[in-house]
């Protein structure tokens, strides 16, 4: 969840710092902070609570010079949000940034009394621990070395100290951390984003493995201290990606460039032609494609509701599969049993997501194939999966997830059509979904464009409400579902999606005047039992907008109807207006849109 950068080079450190934190900012966090070693091996700190802006003002009473330091964004896990809690931590000789959590910090804490802790942070601890290794003539890798042997739970961190002033060690274990080899220089981050402009050429730290960082470069160790050969790879993406682009918040840039990126996603993948869909990625034989009988889809968040909704068109194109979508978080602590003629698909934006990739490892134990749908290229599930694809999003920097939700349910549509070829599948379908999914980005425009201004004023009229049901059937129950999590993720509005025929169990009791109700209602063979659903709510007062893309006679409060050529795969043009209307929504209630209260953009711990 937290940001790292760390920096060893002829550049003024401060500077490279707080320009790594600023991209990283899109991850969440509540404090930040940088230390740095003078010209003189000085070491220096700055902390603050609050935005980067905040750590830019404590640096102007005292700018830090020097060419070494390690930079921080803290989102509070242990201990409250507070200057002493944030990072980096100082004990001893050691300065320390810290991504994870150490669950022995007690145990640990206990047997380090001799130090005077100061904050609440099992970080601090984990800076001791290395302190208390460090002495009689060992060097700052054995003791890191030595203390990441000694703690259990995960952690990604970068460590400096006076005595070593040209040197930078870092290491993970379940917490991303890539090294930059830049022109006589090193940059570390927590993310690639924090890279760019600087190297395209990196290192990728596994779990379980050290390395020692100068202006030379960097060498890769395990925590046995064998050297390693490590790989050299390049950082996808440019620094135009990350910026707004004119735009208010990443978050409308991210919503408005979805024809974009699926583009990109599309491309070279699909035929309408000869209506073919083809990925090159899962890496597995004809024989093991045939076989396949059961398929897994396995997410969090809006990554589950992708697989959700994918799922429907995957039993649709592929009748003698079992498709099944379950919830990371849940199933990695389940004792779940997966035929041998299974698949799973790992699906994840940014490939680092903890309860995805316990799942993932769970899974690989079983000895099932796993096909990881990421989208940051490099990342942890996209190294451990047997196979997979990228979705080719771009970077998505705003916290609240949308064009890689389109992208990964156009992914998993693409894997199922190409499984169906080993599967005598539905051949009109097949045929039907690969020409929309082809004018699928113009559509996305198309509808983007022309009801922008009708959303914008739809959510000017309800943004002072405080509770809303989203309600859908077939497709338009996972689009339900993802409605309801983007206005509660951004706008803090009490939302709840549920499939429309559940709501005499349960919801119908919250219809009333204060509720709006969103109907996502999809012209298809359930169309009448949607505009069922929709009376029962009218008739008890509720407030009513629908979304749907059929031009029969509607009763409800607001209407939005799309006019597209695109009808199996619908859902997905009425996402993007939930999306925009969940925006304009925060804009109006004077949210922070892009870095919304108390979450972030990867989920690297519980």
């Amino acid at each position: 969840m937290c940001g790292i950068v760390g920096y060893v080079g002829k550049r003024t450190a401060q500077n490279v710092l707080l320009n790594g934190l600023k991209r990283l900012e899109y991850r969440g966090y509540d404090s930040a902070g940088i230390a740095t070693l003078d010209d003189n091996n000085r070491p220096h700190i700055a902390r603050s609570i609050g935005k980067i802006a905040e750590l830019e003002n404590v640096l102007l009473t005292k700018p830090h010079d020097g060419h070494l330091g390690i930079g921080h964004t803290r989102w509070a896990t242990h201990g409250g949000v507070t200057v002493t809690n944030a990072h980096p931590h100082h004990v001893g000789n050691i300065y320390l940034v810290h991504n994870g959590i150490i669950e022995n910090y007690k145990e640990l804490k206990e047997k380090l009394s001799k130090y005077n802790f100061q904050s609440d942070t099992d970080t601090e601890v984990f800076a001791a621990l290395i302190d208390s290794n460090y002495k009689d003539g060992i060097s700052l890798k054995d003791a890191v070395a030595k203390a990441a042997k000694q703690v259990r739970g995960t952690y990604g961190i970068a460590v400096f100290s006076p005595n070593e002033p040209n040197t930078l060690i870092v290491a993970r274990l379940g917490s991303p951390l890539i090294i930059g080899l830049g022109q006589n220089e090193t940059i570390i981050a927590s993310d690639a984003s924090a890279l760019l402009g600087y190297t395209r050429e990196a290192i990728y730290l596994n779990d379980g493995e050290l390395a020692v960082c100068t202006d030379k470069g960097a060498e890769v160790f395990n925590l046995n201290l064998k050297h390693l050969n490590a790989n050299h790879e390049t950082i996808d993406g440019n620094v135009e990606q990350i910026q707004k682009g004119g735009y208010q918040h990443f978050l409308l840039k991210e919503i408005m460039e979805q024809a974009t990126t699926l583009h990109n996603t599309l491309s070279g993948r699909i035929d309408p032609k000869l209506g073919k869909m083809h990925l090159g990625g899962p890496n597995l034989t004809e024989e093991e494609m045939r076989n396949i009988k059961h398929i897994v889809i396995v997410g969090c968040g809006t990554a589950y509701y992708a697989g959700l909704l994918a799922s429907y068109y995957m039993e649709q194109l592929v009748p003698d599969l079992t498709i099944e979508v379950v919830i990371a978080s849940e199933y990695r602590y389940r004792s779940f049993h997966l035929p041998k003629d299974s698949v799973a698909l790992i699906v994840s934006q940014s490939g680092e997501t903890a309860d995805t990739l316990a799942c993932l490892r769970e899974i690989k134990k079983r000895g099932i194939k796993t096909l990881g749908i990421v989208n940051v290229v490099g990342s942890t599930i996209a190294r451990e999966v047997d196979g997979g694809t990228y979705v080719h999003a771009g970077p998505e920097i705003s916290v609240a997830s949308t064009k890689a939700f389109t992208a990964q349910v156009v992914t998993m549509v693409m894997f199922a059509g190409m499984l169906a070829e080993y599967h005598s599948g539905n051949a009109e379908l097949i045929s039907k979904i690969t020409k929309e999914l082809s004018e699928l980005p113009k559509e996305i425009e198309t509808t983007l464009k022309k009801h922008h201004d009708e959303v914008k004023a739809l959510a000017k009229k309800y943004a002072k409400y405080n509770d809303a049901l989203y309600l859908g059937r077939d497709t338009a129950y996972p689009i339900a579902l993802e409605g309801a999590l983007k206005l509660k993720e951004i706008s803090y509005i009490h939302a709840e999606g549920y499939a429309s025929g559940e709501l005499k169990h349960g919801p119908i009791a919250l219809v009333d005047e204060t509720f709006f109700e969103v109907f996502s209602i999809i012209d298809n063979w359930l169309f009448d039992k949607s505009i069922g659903g929709l009376h029962e709510v009218r008739a008890r007062g509720g407030k009513t907008i629908v979304l749907t893309n059929s031009d029969a006679e509607i009763d409800a409060d607001d209407i939005i109807r799309i006019n597209s050529k695109i009808k199996i795969l619908a859902p997905l043009l009425l996402n993007t207006l939930q999306q925009l209307f969940a925006y304009y929504i925060a804009v109006d209630r004077g949210n922070d849109v892009d870095q919304p209260r108390n979450l972030a953009k990867s989920v690297t711990v519980e």
